[in-house]
C-alpha cells in the first residue's frame, strides 16, 4: 500500500514540476514576442518625434531675431523690477527623520511600537528620562511621552 502511495505522489510531483516549467517557458516566449514588437514601434516613434522636433526647431529659429529687436527698445526705456519668487509652501509629510542614517519613521504615535532610534532620540534630547519598557508604561508616562513626541516633531533636526 505504501509503495502505491509513493508512486502516486511521485507522479503528481513530476506533473506539477512539468506544469510549472511549461508555464514559465510560455511566459518567456510571449514576453519576447511583446518586447520585439514594442521595440520596433519605439524606433518608428522616435524617428517620427525626431523629424517633428527638427521641423519645430527650424520654425522657431526664424522668429527669434525679430523678438530680439523688439526686446531691445523695451530695455532702453525703464528697467522693470525683478519679480520676487512666490514662496511655495510644500506640504510637510508626517514622520521623523533619523539624522544619523536618514531613515524616516512614520508610525511613532504609539511608544510601544516606535523604532528604537526614536526612543533614543527622546532621551538624547532630554525630553524623557529613560527608554521605558512596556511594563513601565502607565497613563502619566504615556502623556509625558506624547508631549515629548510633539516637541521632537517640531525640532528641525528630525523633520522630514
Amino acid at each position: 500500500m505504501t509503495e502505491v502511495l509513493f508512486i502516486l505522489t511521485t507522479v503528481f510531483v513530476a506533473y506539477v514540476v512539468y506544469a510549472v516549467v511549461t508555464d514559465q517557458n510560455n511566459t518567456i516566449k510571449t514576453l519576447e514576442k511583446e518586447t520585439g514588437h514594442s521595440q520596433e514601434a519605439e524606433k518608428t516613434t522616435v524617428a517620427a518625434v525626431a523629424t517633428t522636433a527638427a521641423s519645430a526647431v527650424a520654425v522657431t529659429e526664424k522668429p527669434k531675431p525679430a523678438a530680439k529687436k523688439a526686446a531691445a527698445p523695451a530695455k532702453k526705456s525703464t528697467p522693470a523690477k525683478a519679480a520676487e519668487p512666490a514662496a511655495v509652501e510644500v506640504p510637510r509629510k508626517p514622520g521623523l527623520r533619523n539624522p544619523e542614517t536618514g531613515e524616516v519613521a512614520t508610525s511613532y504615535s504609539n511608544y510601544r511600537f516606535a523604532k528604537r532610534w526614536v526612543k533614543d532620540a527622546l532621551v538624547a534630547e532630554g525630553l524623557v528620562d529613560k527608554v521605558y519598557k512596556t511594563t513601565e508604561l502607565d497613563d502619566a508616562v504615556e502623556t509625558r511621552i506624547k508631549a515629548a513626541m510633539a516637541k521632537l516633531e517640531a525640532m528641525d533636526k528630525y523633520k522630514v
